[in-house]
């Protein structure tokens, strides 16, 4: 996921008209179109590029922006973006937005340091790639919690109404602590806030329209701007889709369980066939499942802490993030290290599932209190509905995520996000909705089959919604990223973005070389 996270208009109607002067340094742009309804023209300063420090082939700069847009002349905060331009100039057809998901992950540090690698030299060429931090994120007001506060942060698997409770409260505090340190933009970190932020960068660059490329938690940027702004869309291309129409709770953490098993049975399947594999020619189920259960009686050895005992929790954790690759033979080789473990004898300190440690008490007066970004709560409890009200509730939850997900017990990601909701306040700033589209061209979406965050059905869903609209090429392999998979993926985006292609309805995209 998505785990684990709202908006934007337009100016300079001479200059757009030849789409090559994006980006033309003009204080106080003014909206020329039509806003939806609600939200009017806004004046707007024009990014300031300069070379990024990282690359200075690369351009880096900020634009302010309201934090509330109902109250456009209210408090305002910077907004981090970076800008990549077409390589071939002559060729330019555009600007390339791009978000790569999280929520949390960075567009700054995607278009500045990954966009080289990751698309394709033809889309380098006719595009300028602009990426941008979310407000809450990286260089764009981040949230940030007391460190302190975080490393007490109780286990997302209570066993009680007590602890329940404690999660509850320790919610509250952390929501409180990360308010405090990180101004108004809290509770202004909704995608639908970010989709506002979205348009506003495409006034700035003076483009009429925009093309986009969203990937994860991107995505519901992507179907939520095509929803309020789908006329100031040229293309959009969207990989490993959310459904935000998923309303129910249970739905949602038995969806992401099950997708999570899926990918665990796609491992043990390729191990089965695959000499490299470390377990190849065991049964890789009954390894696992047993490693799972030494785990729980503290019997598994940080390979990284050799002193401290290994949770269930992190090694399924740990399989989790290899599955988005897919990076199996990593996989396999982890866990044949810590099945081959001897621990009689061993001395390790028991750590209690999922959660690290209290730290020591210190003297605020002597000890600065120290801060990290935290931006994942303040974007998810604000776009979802999750609030599960007491430990039955929640134990009923958790006990359906083990039947959907026996062997991965969940997926440990969504399941830590959605506990990470309790205590918040019922009402959320984006709440779940199906989605409507009116205005957007033809959007093309990608998804794998076997994807071990989103689940292939959310793809399905979001299609059934908008299939006037979006256009669904099924990956058939495994793991969470899509574009680069295999040539078949990459040329559909590509052709679709550059010159407006779809692929023939009905088409798939067969498995790339395993691993």
């Amino acid at each position: 996921m998505r785990p684990s996270l709202r908006t934007l208009t337009a100016a300079l109607t001479a200059v757009l008209a030849t789409g090559v002067l994006a980006g033309a340094a003009t204080p106080g742009v003014q909206a020329a179109d039509a806003d939806p309804p609600g939200r009017g023209p806004t004046a707007l300063d024009a990014i300031d590029w300069k070379p990024c420090p990282q690359d200075a082939e690369a351009d880096c700069g900020t634009l302010r922006l309201p934090v509330d847009w109902a109250h456009p002349t209210g408090a305002k905060f910077d907004l981090a973006v970076a800008r990549r331009k077409a390589t071939d100039p002559d060729r330019r057809v555009g600007v390339l937005m791009v978000n790569p998901g999280g929520p949390g992950d960075s567009g700054v540090d995607f278009a500045v340091r990954r966009a080289k690698t990751h698309f394709s030299a033809e889309v380098q060429e006719k595009f300028d790639i602009v990426g941008f931090d979310p407000r809450g994120v990286g260089a764009s007001n981040p949230v940030k919690c007391s460190k302190e506060l975080l490393d007490q942060r109780p286990s997302a698997y209570p066993r009680d109404q007590a602890e329940f409770s404690q999660l509850a409260e320790f919610n509250r505090a952390l929501r409180k602590d990360c308010r405090q340190h990180t101004g108004p933009v809290f509770d202004h970190a909704d995608t639908l806030s970010v989709v506002r932020d979205m348009d506003a960068i495409r006034r700035s660059l003076g483009e009429r329209k925009i093309n986009y490329f969203g990937h994860s938690y991107g995505t519901l940027f992507g179907e939520q701007y095509a929803e309020e702004y789908g006329d100031r869309i040229r293309t959009m291309a969207l990989t490993a889709n959310m459904d935000h129409s998923i309303g129910s709770t249970r739905d949602f953490l038995v969806s992401s369980a099950a997708t999570a098993e899926d990918s665990f049975h796609e491992f043990a399947k390729w191990c089965d066939r695959a000499g490299s594999c470390a377990l190849h020619g065991r049964d890789v189920t009954a390894v696992w499942d047993g490693l799972l259960a030494r785990a729980g009686r503290g019997e598994i050895r940080d390979p990284e802490a050799p002193d401290q005992a290994l949770t269930a929790n992190a090694i399924t954790l740990f399989a989790f993030k290899a599955f988005y690759g897919p990076d199996w033979d990593e996989l396999a080789t982890y866990v044949a290290g810590l099945d081959a473990q001897d621990t009689q004898g061993a001395q390790v300190t028991q750590v209690t599932q999922d959660a690290p440690p209290a730290p020591a008490a210190k003297n605020p007066q002597t000890a600065p209190q120290q801060t990290t970004a935290e931006p994942f709560e303040a974007v998810f409890c604000q776009d979802w509905r999750f609030r599960p009200k007491n430990h039955q509730e929640f134990a009923r939850l958790t006990q359906a995520e083990l039947r959907a997900a026996p062997h991965l017990r969940g997926s440990p990601r969504i399941h830590a996000g959605v506990a990470s909701c309790v205590g918040w306040p019922d009402e959320v700033n984006n709440p779940q909705h199906r989605l409507r589209m009116t205005e957007a061209p033809k959007i093309l979406m990608l998804h794998s089959m076997h994807d071990p965050a989103n689940h292939y059905a959310w793809a399905t869903n979001v299609h059934r919604q908008t299939r006037r609209t979006t256009v669904l090429l099924p990956y058939e392999g495994a793991g969470h990223r899509v574009y680069g998979r295999s040539d078949c993926t990459r040329d559909a985006v590509d052709d679709y973005l550059t010159e407006r292609e779809l692929p023939r309805p009905g088409s798939t995209c067969a498995p790339a070389a395993e691993n």
